[in-house]
């Protein structure tokens, strides 16, 4: 029997390669991975960027990335200014993927003037990473979740 549907994915057709060129470009400008952060602030020298933690403190304290500035988002307007240098560009994090936290950490700061990227994945996949963290009792680390990171290596992204 022969049918006239399309499949799910090609329902809608791919972009034209330019169009798809600067779609992905431009999401590179406002994205950064887990592991690309977390091989710059483990390079030697200023990682260019700073981290901002814009959770509340209840989950600062559960768990951060070391170095990060906590910052909640509510209090961006008013504390960003002291914490803050305009001149050096911020990653924001907030839980993980299903929390669009640091988007609002992002879009807050990109309106008082910062430039700005939002790490993928927040502090959920630093974590399942197996990248080391902060909590209120210490620093912690856990073992690398296969599903998310590779156990030994570099994932060759």
């Amino acid at each position: 029997m022969i049918t006239d549907t399309v499949n799910p994915v090609l329902r809608v057709s791919p972009a034209a390669p330019a169009e798809a060129a600067a779609y992905f470009r431009a999401s590179l400008a406002f994205h950064a991975d887990v592991s690309d952060v977390a091989a710059a602030l483990a390079a030697e020298g200023d990682p260019g960027f700073v981290v901002v933690d814009s959770r509340s403190t209840e989950s600062w304290d559960q768990g951060h990335i070391p170095g990060a500035i906590h910052l909640p988002t509510a209090l961006i307007p008013e504390q960003a200014g002291q914490l803050l240098d305009r001149s050096v560009p911020v990653v924001t994090y907030c839980w993980g993927p299903g929390c669009n936290g640091a988007t609002r950490a992002a879009l807050a700061l990109a309106e008082l003037g910062y430039q700005v990227k939002e790490m993928l994945g927040g502090f959920e996949y630093w974590a399942r990473e197996g990248f080391a963290y902060e909590t209120w009792q210490g620093p912690a680390r856990r073992d690398a979740d296969p599903l998310t990171a590779p156990v030994e290596g570099e994932c060759g992204c």
